[in-house]
C-alpha cells in the first residue's frame, strides 16, 4: 500500500457536494482516506471572472499505481460532470496527484510529484494542514519552506471543516 495526497476542486455548482461525491468515489474505487484537510475557498488560478473554487487535500492509502490511480480520478471526474472546456476554466471538480509516496514519475500525461505545488498557495495551504514537514522529493524542500517562499499571492481562506473528518 502506498500514500497519495489528492487535491480535489471545483468552482461550479454545489461545490460542497462535489467535494463529498469525489471523496466517496476516491474511497469506494481507489482507497481509503487516512486524513482530510479542511476545506478551503480561493479566487481561481490562472483565469480571473470565474467563481471561487473550493479545495481539499485527501491522504489517502491506495493499492493503485500512479498510472491507474490518475485513470480512476479522471473517470471519476467524469463520473461527477467534468467537462474539459480549456486549461484553467471552471469545472465541477477537478482532482489531481500530488504527491505519491516519495515516488517520482515523468511520463506523458503524468508527472509526480505535481509540478505546480511551489506555485500555488490553493494547494499548499492544506497540504500544510496535513504534512507541513513532508519533503519535495525533487526540490528537496519541506511544504512548510515552500509554502514560505509562494510566489502566488491570491488569498486562501478555510471554508469549513472537511468533507470527511480527519481518520
Amino acid at each position: 500500500m502506498k500514500d497519495a495526497y489528492i487535491l480535489i476542486g471545483g468552482n461550479m455548482g454545489d461545490r460542497q457536494a462535489y467535494l463529498s461525491a469525489a471523496a466517496t468515489l476516491i474511497t469506494e474505487r481507489m482507497g481509503k482516506i487516512k486524513h482530510s484537510s479542511s476545506v478551503f475557498e480561493t479566487a481561481a488560478w490562472g483565469m480571473a471572472g470565474q467563481a471561487d473554487f473550493l479545495n481539499q487535500v485527501l491522504l489517502i492509502e491506495t493499492s493503485l499505481s500512479p498510472l491507474e490511480l490518475l485513470h480512476s480520478l479522471l473517470s471519476a471526474e467524469q463520473e461527477l460532470g467534468r467537462f474539459r472546456a480549456g486549461k484553467y476554466g471552471p469545472r465541477t471538480i477537478d482532482m489531481d496527484i500530488l504527491f505519491y509516496d516519495q515516488w517520482i514519475v515523468s511520463i506523458p500525461g503524468l508527472q509526480v510529484p505535481h509540478p505546480r505545488i511551489p506555485e500555488r498557495r490553493f494547494v499548499l495551504e492544506p497540504m500544510l494542514e496535513l504534512a507541513p514537514d513532508l519533503r519535495h522529493p525533487v526540490l528537496n524542500r519541506t511544504i512548510r519552506q515552500l509554502h514560505q517562499s509562494c510566489p502566488d499571492q491570491l488569498p486562501v481562506h478555510k471554508y469549513s471543516d472537511a468533507v470527511h473528518n480527519k481518520a
